[in-house]
């Protein structure tokens, strides 16, 4: 199961539960996890839409240095997500072979799911947060003294209710909504999700046909999470999860507009369609029991011409695209259009 959370399954219903290690790293270490470069390790899965948005948030802060990252294998095992990507399999930092031993160092009976993002405090080998709501709001506000000079700001105090608000709907309709309809076992309840899914999405493609970015001129928090979702939409969600009434790429607004985040550096970047297409087609046995990975789609037009320029905008605000992404995070050319 992809991370962000653990799930429950109900005869006809999926749940997302809230994060069970919800401890903040904050500027005054108010939870007892103060922000210091090189303490912690952002734990990540690329095949994640939930760890995504950490990742894309840490490259567009570029906080690259002050929080390293592994990457898990995108395919689980019943012992949760590993660094079988590593040399000897094991995370060359922490050196752990499952992200479950920093869960059980934190609580040794813990009884829940392990999930991506995770925050791993270093020294001590322990979990600190998988709060996957809110890492990345606190990367962006709690870790300003290690952004890189001339870092956007993605989350403006003066825009935070209406980034809250689209966030909300965004969550419940889109990027918690495919799951809701992928993991249906009930007739009904699919058809709900779908319908709501796509009436979501018609909405954010009428309020983004005149506007470049979601909320104010400049790309914000609700800009990455609507991404993460739509960047897997054909790959994955429309099969896999039977999203299917009309693709991504069928949609004029919708595609130019994820087409244009892919293009801004510290979002394309960061995806590897070969991690999330083997990890949903192979991890969810339960949908897609042969484990087969579809062929396509074809990746080759993410590269072209969007034109969402013409909208105005300034993606990075009064700041600047960051640099390139450090060789060792670079994703492999099978993994890129």
């Amino acid at each position: 199961m992809s991370g962000g959370g653990n799930t429950a399954y109900g005869r006809k219903s999926f749940q997302r539960s809230k994060a069970h290690f919800a401890d903040r790293i904050t500027a005054d270490g108010r939870d007892g996890w103060p922000v210091e470069a090189g303490r912690y390790r952002l734990v990540v899965s690329r095949a994640c839409p939930w760890a995504s948005r950490a990742v894309i948030s840490r490259r567009l802060l570029g906080l690259e240095d002050a929080l390293p990252m592994a990457i898990a294998d995108p395919i689980q095992d019943d012992r949760s997500w590993r660094f079988s990507l590593d040399p000897d399999g094991r995370d060359p930092v922490l050196g752990i072979r499952y992200l479950s031993e920093a869960y059980g160092k934190r609580e040794s009976d813990y009884p829940g799911g392990v999930s991506v993002p995770a925050i791993v405090d270093v020294p001590s080998g322990e979990l600190v947060s998988n709060d996957y709501q809110r890492i990345t709001l606190d990367l962006a506000t709690e870790w300003t003294a290690l952004h890189r000079e001339g870092a956007p700001d993605l989350y403006p105090q003066g825009l935070r209710d209406e980034i809250d608000a689209v966030m909300a709907e965004v969550y419940e309709d889109v990027n918690n909504g495919v799951y809701r309809a992928g993991f249906a076992t009930g007739q009904e309840q699919y058809e709900g999700a779908c319908t709501r899914l796509f009436e979501r999405l018609e909405l954010l493609a009428r309020r983004l046909s005149g506007q470049r970015y979601l909320v104010g001129d400049t790309i914000t928090e609700a800009d990455i999470r609507l991404f993460t979702t739509l960047v897997r939409f054909d790959a994955v969600y429309h099969g896999h999860f039977k999203c299917n009434r009309w693709k991504l790429t069928e949609n004029q607004v919708l595609w130019a507009y994820v087409r244009d985040l892919y293009q801004t550096p510290g979002f394309g970047d960061t995806v590897d369609f070969d991690h999330i297409k083997r990890h949903y087609y192979q991890v969810h046995s339960g949908i897609n029991p042969t484990g087969i990975v579809p062929l396509g789609p074809d990746l080759s037009d993410w590269l072209t011409p969007h034109r969402r320029e013409e909208l105005g905008g300034r993606p990075f605000g009064d700041g600047t695209p960051p640099g390139p992404v450090p060789e060792a995070e670079q994703v492999p050319e099978r993994g890129r259009p």
